[in-house]
């Protein structure tokens, strides 16, 4: 329990400091982000005597950001060499049976995996100013455990078959949604959307699922590194019905049969 708690503070904390630094970055003296955000962010502060101040504070900015730059580079991450398709695992990889440590293991390749994928898609869609909380993700991880167990316990089986790597893949996009790890600088926390309403969401988070799924599915090949880009075009090619599905009274069931056209024609 301790760890747990431990664990959850860390990615807390990650992702206050991700916030930190893309204000940071996003307040460059050279940065094309709106001006906007560094007036918001030193409204508290008292009238400064003379003009400029906006660009003194975008090259203190600067100064920060290549500071820690530096800095971080001195740091091991835990991140992937290569963000791709190899980056990629099956479910059974991210919702293995077994004992706490594992769990616990899974949970975190899960939540770091899927924070670089959808950074990647969200760069591939040319999507700015979206930030991605690893801790949702998390919440993702422990909310399927708790409600799809069954779902889950499929994956294990030698061959689990294309409808159950397809319900799973429903359920992971349904859970995803609910937590909502993806943030755009429109969105209002306060006010969560309705699935009808989760068009940019289903963007970016579907081919990362659909991603994962063909990775279960393939699970006896070597990853491919365009697996996540063709993920990408077919989740592009299928987002109205994908939309669809979402809106319906039983998302899952309508998602199932979505994916599983996807994955049945997809390499």
């Amino acid at each position: 329990m301790l760890r747990q708690i431990s664990e959850d503070v860390r990615v807390n904390l990650k992702d206050r400091l991700r916030e930190v630094r893309d204000t940071i970055r996003q307040s460059r003296h050279d940065s094309t982000g709106d001006a906007s955000i560094l007036r918001e962010a030193t409204s508290h502060l008292p009238p400064f005597p003379g003009k400029g101040i906006e660009g003194l504070l975008g090259h203190a900015a600067s100064a920060v950001d290549e500071a820690l730059s530096i800095a971080e580079s001195f740091v091991p991450h835990e991140r992937p060499i290569a963000v791709d398709g190899t980056t990629i695992k099956g479910l059974g990889t991210y919702f293995p049976a077994g004992n706490e440590d594992r769990q616990l293991s899974a949970e975190r390749l899960f939540r770091r995996d899927m924070y670089y994928l959808t950074k990647a898609v969200l760069g591939g869609l040319k999507i700015e100013n979206a930030r991605i909380h690893e801790a949702d993700f998390a919440a993702v991880h422990a909310s399927m455990r708790k409600r799809h167990g069954d779902l889950l316990a499929t994956l294990a089986a030698p061959d689990p078959g294309l409808q159950a790597i397809s319900a799973a893949c429903s359920a992971l996009l349904v859970e995803c949604l609910n937590q909502r790890p993806v943030r755009f600088a429109e969105a209002t926390p306060e006010t969560p959307a309705a699935f009808a309403d989760r068009a940019l969401d289903i963007s970016c988070l579907a081919p990362v699922v659909l991603a994962c799924g063909l990775a279960t599915k393939g699970s006896d090949g070597s990853p491919e590194p365009d697996m996540l880009e063709i993920a990408i075009l077919a989740a592009g090619i299928r987002h109205d019905r994908l939309v669809q599905a979402c809106a319906k009274a039983s998302p899952i069931g309508e998602l199932t049969p979505v994916f599983a056209t996807l994955l049945a024609h997809l390499p």
